[in-house]
């Protein structure tokens, strides 16, 4: 069970990490930490994601809460059905895009507010390391079986601002976008690849994030008579995008798109983006409209601070896309739909909506790996000084005509750096004068 407790999750291989005795205990100590009396339980198509929900379902239950299982279902679904069935806490069985020996489990409290280490990952840890359990009550909880599609789907739905029709490609990777993509049937034209569910991912690994794996989508819509094409990761909270000519679409720059969506519902709204974003993203929401935050890197920081502000929407240059609507929290198929409303204006595809926020030059993330990752960023602190330095996420220093941000990884002795400039050029010379202080001994 050794570093299967994370951050912002429960994951590891299944049958070495993890395996239905520590799922059961896991339960166990989920009810004794929260004190929970319902809690809902979805589940991804991982082949050992039913046998993890059985034990999980006896723990919850040996402590006195009822399960309301959902299935098989995304994690936007599982969050939406946390929120919309009013109940105490809400566990979603997936390892995301991770390969298909892993799984795990992500925590919500009521209403999806999100459970990270520090806000009680570590506590339960604690509890099952110790068997330190609440005495389970005479009376065991009841499992119950719910089905959240319809609900979500109408949920969906409401967003629907359509004036023309919309053919897409949607790349399921064989996984649970396959059920996220179903509140969008018969609103656009989509045209399925993979979308047979097997969680041994046959065909390719579903995590949006790496080039490599949008190549088939690519490739079909490049065949023509396409608006645009999404890619769905394992669990489906996040979606990447190519566009009619099949070029991949910068994640940030969706996130412009969506903002300029929403803000059309609710002008003046507020909206976040991550820090890592183009200024393009920030200048969007202003022009119209918005009222823009920076935020940190991580959905639990992310969904904290929509809360604190009221935000409307949250873009994540790692392809998540939060909503106020669906309990602060991702919602891939309802992104899809907010890019879709859009390129329904137009009579061509998302190429040209995507053209005019090209506006800077921009890297993409640049890791390397360093002995000491303090004193790399005390370096690049004295180094930089003379710009205006952010210390919200890492280090994040701006210039009048660049910027960048470097962040430690939470698991590896990692720097990753991410930079934007107001030219090619610029951001060639910018690069590589980084890369040179950050590796440098």
């Amino acid at each position: 069970m050794a570093g299967i407790f994370k951050a912002y999750d429960i994951r590891g291989l299944y049958g070495r990490d993890l395996d239905e005795n520590l799922a059961r205990s896991i339960g166990r100590a989920f009810v004794t930490f929260l004190k929970c009396r319902k809690v809902v339980v979805g589940r991804d198509m991982r082949p050992h994601s039913t046998p993890l929900f059985e034990a999980l379902a006896q723990g919850l239950t040996q402590q006195g809460a009822d399960v309301i299982d959902l299935g098989l279902c995304s994690t936007p679904m599982s969050y939406f059905g946390n929120g919309s069935l009013q109940a105490d806490a809400g566990i979603m069985i997936t390892a995301s895009h991770n390969p298909g020996e892993w799984n795990g489990f992500k925590l919500s409290r009521a209403e999806a507010v999100p459970i990270s280490g520090q806000t009680g990952i570590a506590d339960i840890e604690r509890i099952v390391r110790e068997e330190s359990f609440a005495p389970p009550p005479p009376q065991t909880g009841t499992v119950s079986r719910h089905d959240v599609q319809s609900a979500y789907s109408a949920h969906i739905r409401r967003f629907a601002a359509l004036r023309r029709p919309v053919r897409i490609v949607a790349d399921h990777a064989n996984a649970m976008g396959v059920v996220e993509a179903r509140a969008l049937a018969g609103l656009l034209e989509i045209t399925p690849l993979y979308a047979e569910l097997d969680g041994t991912f046959p065909n390719h690994e579903a995590n949006p994030l790496k080039a490599e794996t949008m190549a088939d989508l690519q490739e079909k819509v490049r065949e023509g008579g396409y608006d645009f094409g999404v890619s769905f990761d394992g669990d489906a909270d996040r979606v990447g995008f190519v566009d009619e000519n099949g070029d991949i679409v910068p994640m940030d720059l969706v996130s412009a798109l969506i903002a300029r969506s929403m803000l059309e519902r609710e002008p003046g709204a507020s909206i976040l983006y991550d820090l890592r974003s183009s200024w393009a993203v920030r200048e969007v929401i202003e022009e119209s409209g918005g009222v823009p935050h920076m935020c940190r890197v991580g959905h639990a920081f992310i969904k904290q601070q929509m809360r604190e502000v009221k935000g409307i929407f949250a873009g994540e240059l790692s392809g998540h896309y939060y909503f106020r609507d669906n309990y602060y929290t991702e919602s891939a198929a309802l992104a899809v739909l907010c890019v879709a409303n859009l390129v329904g204006d137009t009579e061509h595809g998302l190429a040209p909506l995507i053209r005019p926020l090209l506006r800077y030059s921009k890297s993409t993330e640049i890791n390397s790996e360093v002995a000491d990752v303090d004193k790399v960023l005390r370096r690049l602190k004295e180094t930089y000084a003379a710009g205006e330095i952010l210390e919200l996420d890492g280090l994040s220093v701006t210039f009048p005509d660049w910027w960048f941000n470097v962040r430690s990884s939470n698991t590896e002795p990692l720097i990753r750096l991410n930079l934007e400039a107001r030219t090619p050029e610029m951001l060639e010379a910018r690069t590589a004068e980084l890369l040179g202080a950050i590796r440098a001994p």
